[in-house]
């Protein structure tokens, strides 16, 4: 690859902004979910799939520990619920608050029992 257009490609690439968000890991086996909001579903979709590739829980959140071991990490599927909408003039904090409280909206849509 030419030298220009791979630092044309590696420009673009920091200039996109990372998709950010409301999920859930869903053990398919209880129907029980781990919802969560993140700045970059990307890197958390990551997660997920370097712990099934290693069959290990890796970085996942300690709250699917026990279900992690009885059923194991083939049971788990990720689902963005809802991804952040938001101009280049908001800040890091501003999107913060943002997704929490769309974090909240989903908390209240959900049922507390099928939740971690």
């Amino acid at each position: 690859m030419a030298r220009d257009r791979r630092k044309e490609l590696l420009r673009d690439f920091r200039q996109r902004p990372p998709d950010a968000g409301v999920y859930r890991i869903v053990n398919g086996r209880t129907g029980k979910a781990l919802l969560g909001s993140a700045m970059n579903l990307a890197s958390v979709r990551g997660k997920l799939d370097f712990a099934r590739a290693t069959n290990t829980p890796g970085a996942l959140d300690h709250r699917l520990s026990k279900d992690l071991r009885q059923y194991g990490i083939d049971a788990f599927t990720f689902e963005v619920l809802q991804v952040l909408e938001f101009g280049p003039d908001r800040t890091q904090a501003q999107i913060s608050e943002d997704l929490q409280a769309l974090e909240e909206l989903w908390r209240e849509r959900l049922s507390s029992a099928e939740l971690y």
